[in-house]
């Protein structure tokens, strides 16, 4: 039987918590001041299988380290379980 394929992305959150979908500027502000949207204050490390990973990162760069190591992670537990 195939294993599902696992997707780890980084999401950007609104100050509140709740996902930004909105185009923004390079500062976070958003581009369409109409839309309703907050700006971004951070980025969560979200895997399809485990749900959010850790605690939020105020920069995108600092979260893509995160991201390869919870992938990393499911890897290791996938070939740990063939051996």
């Amino acid at each position: 039987k195939p294993m599902a394929r696992i997707s780890v992305k980084i999401t950007p959150l609104h100050p509140d918590g709740t996902e930004c979908t909105h185009a923004v500027r390079p500062s976070g502000k958003p581009r369409d001041a109409d839309s309703g949207c907050t700006g971004r204050r951070n980025y969560a490390v979200v895997c399809s299988d485990c749900g959010p990973v850790g605690d939020p990162h105020g920069l995108r760069v600092l979260a893509e380290p995160a991201q390869s190591a919870h992938r990393d992670s499911h890897k290791t537990a996938l070939t740990a379980a063939t051996h």
